[in-house]
């Protein structure tokens, strides 16, 4: 299913719920947001997102350990865990909703083309955190840095999906 088409199915989806979204982006740079924005009507359902691309940012802005982030670098399972707990409920917060209205997704990883945190270029780690629980999935990825970043997106998009089903 092409990026747009599944975003237009989440959207559909979330609404048909009474669901909100709550996004969380490191690697994808804001294109994670961007897939859902481009969804006429998005706005009944995606509450915003924080790009925190630099590592001190996860935690000042999405509330990531500090010592997680020390200790175990930016591209770790427990941290896209953290942060989309993080982005759900300061989102849930922000906006008045019940945070059991809120689903957080969120990524991380390595784009490329240089390691990151001791990770080689295609890992990364997509999270989701819902009212029926919190999931975290690894990826390991081939191509270009676009590449990369494009196959995390679909993949992010594919995870929702699934965690509906």
């Amino acid at each position: 299913m092409p990026k747009r088409g599944a975003a237009a199915n989440l959207v559909e989806e979330l609404a048909a719920r009474g669901l909100f979204l709550a996004v969380a982006e490191s690697l994808t740079g804001g294109l994670l947001t961007s897939a859902f924005v481009d969804v006429p009507g998005a706005s009944k359902v995606l509450l915003g997102g924080i790009v925190a691309y630099q590592t001190e940012l996860k935690h000042e802005l999405i509330g990531v350990s500090r010592v997680l982030l020390q200790e175990q670098g930016a591209v770790d399972p427990e941290v896209v865990a953290q942060m989309a707990t993080g982005i759900r409920v300061k989102l849930a917060l922000k906006t008045g909703h019940e945070e059991s209205s809120v689903i957080g997704l969120a990524t991380t990883g390595v784009a490329g083309p240089d390691p990151q945190d001791g990770k080689p270029a295609g890992t990364a780690f997509i999270g989701i955190s819902s009212p029926s629980g919190d999931f975290v999935y690894p990826l390991e990825l081939n191509g270009t840095r676009t590449e990369i970043r494009e196959q995390v997106v679909q993949r992010a998009l594919d995870a929702l999906w699934e965690h509906f089903q």
